[in-house]
């Protein structure tokens, strides 16, 4: 059996946080990862000469007061990211393609001019507003959602006038906001908002909470980022770190079970077993109370979402002849009609910057990810792939993305591969959707059991996306650093 201070489960962004940070703190570490490449969702692989990204594609958070920002200043790592000038398309059902621009001033005139000029301006400006708050106030709220006296009283003196005025935005959704502005009635914007929602808060207008949902809506007003070679070159710049500081990171070593006694956590994988005072759980709740055994697993229980309220993906990815010459790499696409067997109204579509040369073998060629929402990964079935894989390539053609006859390679998964590569329950990506019914306060904490285990990762408080998870791996560490260090 090995000892050390800390085991951490899994190598997504929210793990390698907290592990960076416990390892800078002087903690002996290892890190276990289940698959044969770190990053789980946020990650790129290789495949028949090209490096396909295997979820995320998108990257945010790297602006001043964000906490990826706040993460690799302190560690001093230096990620070398190219800035995008555009963030984003988004292509209408009714033809329109919008810009994404990162100056809110000229989205605003964007969005006027597709939906019409009726308070848009006072819609946008105030979702900004709420999304500057939610940053600014991400990194001084750690003990938040509290379980402890203790933390309430960290929350309270790290208050201010702002939070306190802001906090009641937490009692309203999205599709309130929409209400208020009298826009809940223009059919096109009311589509464009939620198929913008599902991609970043997982859910639609009526079911998520504001300020998740304003910061979710203005990601693209803010710095967004590509990294060359794939998003993996973000992950391995932690886990050099990591390495430099004498952790262990075992790949294809898979958690089976784990107990605590005698002040002790016992992680048993598929290959070892190990000792450790604390313990960090970047894998999803759903998988976690299957292999810890002990008396807050029926707590815990209660907190999971099942497969009815989750989604997976369906992912297909292109290699086709031909540079890219548009100058977004991000499209989201409103289809006119929803995906057979996969039902889903929207494609997210990212291709290789221009002039990254690393994405092929060869020279001369355009890397496509294609991704689309899977709800019910449990139930839903997928009969014919190519049915699927041929209606998106119909529609990236449709909208001059690419050429039929220029594609060289294409692959495509569904939930079973998710669940193979991500070793998630049902193969779910994208974390916990908003629910009306959680507030914030509400949704799974930090804390696991109050002997030393922590959960990261996007079923933890803040939830979706890169800033969400690195948030959530930096608030395990501060709760671990106040209970024990």
């Amino acid at each position: 059996m090995k000892n050390v201070d800390a085991v951490v489960i899994g190598t997504g962004m929210g793990s390698l946080t907290t592990a960076c940070l416990l390892t800078k703190r002087g903690l002996s570490c290892t890190v276990l990862e289940q698959n044969y490449l770190a990053g789980g969702c946020t990650s790129s692989y290789w495949r028949k000469g090209f490096v396909f990204e295997s979820g995320a594609t998108t990257l945010v958070g790297l602006d001043e007061g964000m906490p990826l920002h706040s993460l690799v200043g302190e560690l001093g790592i230096d990620l070398k990211p190219t800035r995008l000038e555009v963030p984003m398309q988004v292509h209408l059902k009714n033809g329109q393609t919008l810009t994404r621009h990162q100056d809110l001033q000229a989205w605003i005139a964007e969005a006027e001019n597709a939906f019409g000029a009726k308070n848009q301006r006072a819609f946008w400006e105030f979702c900004y507003k709420l999304s500057g708050f939610v940053w600014r106030t991400s990194l001084k709220q750690t003990a938040f959602p509290p379980t402890r006296l203790r933390d309430l009283w960290h929350c309270a003196l790290n208050a201010n006038a702002e939070q306190l005025y802001y906090a009641q935005y937490a009692f309203y959704t999205v599709d309130w906001l929409l209400k208020r502005y009298d826009l809940h009635e223009n059919a096109l914007f009311v589509d464009f908002v939620n198929e913008q929602l599902l991609i970043t808060a997982q859910n639609y207008a009526p079911e998520v909470n504001l300020l998740f949902g304003a910061t979710a809506l203005c990601y693209t007003n803010y710095g967004n980022y590509y990294m060359e070679g794939g998003l993996i070159n973000l992950v391995n710049p932690f886990l050099a770190y990591l390495q430099a500081r004498g952790a262990e990171v075992n790949m294809r070593e898979a958690v089976q079970h784990i107990t605590h006694t005698a002040g002790k956590y016992i992680i048993t994988t598929n290959k070892d077993q190990y000792s450790a005072k604390y313990l960090i759980s970047g894998i999803p709740i759903n998988n976690l109370v299957e292999i810890y055994a002990g008396k807050y697993q029926r707590y815990w229980q209660k907190k999971i979402l099942t497969s009815e309220s989750l989604n997976s993906a369906f992912q297909m990815g292109i290699a086709f002849r031909g540079k890219n010459e548009n100058p977004c790499l991000h499209h989201q696409i409103h289809l006119k009609n929803a995906l057979p067997a996969v039902e889903s109204a929207s494609v997210f579509v990212s291709l290789n910057h221009p002039d990254d040369l690393t994405r092929s073998d060869e020279a001369g060629y355009t890397v496509a990810s294609v991704s689309t929402h899977l709800h019910h990964p449990e139930q839903r079935v997928i009969p014919d792939k190519t049915v699927i894989e041929n209606c998106i390539i119909e529609v990236l053609e449709e909208k001059g993305l690419l050429k039929r006859e220029d594609i060289v390679y294409t692959h495509s998964s569904a939930q079973k591969s998710w669940a193979k590569w991500t070793g998630r329950k049902y193969g779910f990506v994208g974390g916990y959707p908003q629910m009306k019914r959680i507030k914030p306060w509400q949704m799974p904490a930090t804390r696991i059991d109050g002997k030393g285990a922590y959960l990261c990762g996007d079923t933890a408080y803040p939830g979706q996306g890169i800033p969400g998870v690195v948030l959530s791996g930096i608030i395990a560490y501060k709760q671990l650093e106040r209970d024990f260090l």
